[in-house]
């Protein structure tokens, strides 16, 4: 049985009161009220009920709730058969006013139960697919990408934007860290606005939201420019020519370099074993009352790592409750992991795996 003051069936139960004690002695059927409101937009028996439902009761539109609102002012809306919906031309002053008092206390109700309802779907799907990547203050997110060099654009197909088979998705580097990452952001956050944009499209509104980086300081410009910006502990070491770089870690006396795996075979060609990530977050410099989150890998197998870690089905719920014990007194974070490759594929870093993560910070007890 449902709670009496839940929201979410108020509406509902208050549907069902206007229609069947509204005007003592006349107790209108769903058949009855549906073909009035059929006058301005098609409605049936079902529909009526399902609104009226106190198990899982269907909202209706604001246009709906206007017409029971017009419907329910003046008893004239039942002085003959068929029930009629009256015009708001014809309705009386005193009517006027008695359904803008009951359009309103609809509308609040309908609104209430609007919420209640994102709030429960809010926790099922925290509960399912982690807290990590939840905004619970309905925030935008934005993803700023690195966009792929010209140069390198021009040797890839559909990538011409006169090309009647243009992809635009192909400026994008890091595109599969890109749909894994804005897929998950948008279940776990069903009422908020998640857009991505490259480097070259981002517009400066974007850097005030909750903002997430993809990819490093070789091509994403802001990755750099946060990277000098904020407190970070460690640097980027670009790659550049045949030095692989890595991440330094540039708080302490030692400086340790963590560097990518790769195994060069006959011919000079480089197989990635392991990359190395950087997994960040922490209040965002433009706005403290939102955050910014890197996933940044020397490759872009590393990236999708940092991304992967806190959205695989398999791991992010063990990943995620390692984040919350180790770094739960603070309001920074920031890790260096592995990513193992096998054969070209990334696989997910569990984080609880003794020599999987490289460098933390803060340290414990800091």
């Amino acid at each position: 049985m449902q709670s009496s003051d839940d929201p979410r069936y108020a509406l509902a139960r208050r549907l069902r009161a206007l229609r069947e004690r509204h005007w003592p002695g006349r107790k209108i059927t769903q058949g009855q009220l549906a073909e009035a409101l059929s006058h301005s937009e098609h409605a049936s028996s079902p529909l009526i009920s399902s609104w009226e439902s106190t198990t899982n009761p269907a909202l209706p539109s604001d246009t709906r709730l206007a017409d029971y609102a017009t419907f329910f002012a003046t008893e004239r809306s039942v002085a003959s058969r068929p029930f009629r919906l009256f015009d708001l031309a014809e309705l009386t002053p005193d009517e006027r006013a008695q359904r803008e008092a009951l359009l309103r206390e609809l509308l609040e109700l309908r609104s209430r139960s609007a919420r209640s309802s994102t709030d429960d779907l809010s926790a099922t799907l925290v509960d399912e697919l982690g807290q990590f990547w939840h905004f619970s203050d309905l925030e935008d997110v934005v993803i700023v990408c690195a966009e792929v060099p010209e140069d390198l654009r021009r040797d890839m197909p559909y990538s011409d934007p006169d090309d009647p088979d243009y992809v635009d998705l192909y400026r994008y580097a890091d595109p599969d860290a890109l749909i894994e990452l804005h897929g998950h952001i948008r279940a776990v956050n069903p009422t908020i606005q998640v857009h991505f944009r490259t480097t070259a499209t981002a517009i400066p509104d974007d850097y005030t939201t909750h903002l997430v980086l993809l990819g490093g300081v070789d091509w994403n410009i802001v990755t750099a420019h946060l990277q000098h910006r904020s407190e970070f502990p460690v640097r980027q070491v670009a790659r550049e020519g045949d030095r692989i770089g890595g991440f330094e870690v540039v708080n302490g006396e030692e400086h340790p370099l963590f560097e990518p795996i790769l195994h060069e075979e006959s011919g000079g060609q480089r197989i990635l074993l392991e990359d190395v990530a950087h997994f960040y977050r922490a209040p965002n410099p433009f706005n403290k009352e939102r955050t910014v989150t890197i996933c940044n890998g020397m490759f872009g197998r590393g990236t999708l790592g940092a991304v992967r870690a806190l959205t695989d089905a398999k791991l992010r719920g063990r990943n995620e409750e390692y984040l919350k014990h180790r770094f739960s007194e603070f309001d920074t974070l920031s890790i260096v992991t592995r990513v193992p490759i096998v054969n070209g594929s990334v696989v997910t870093p569990d984080w609880t795996v003794r020599g999987t993560l490289l460098h933390e910070w803060p340290e414990k007890n800091a």
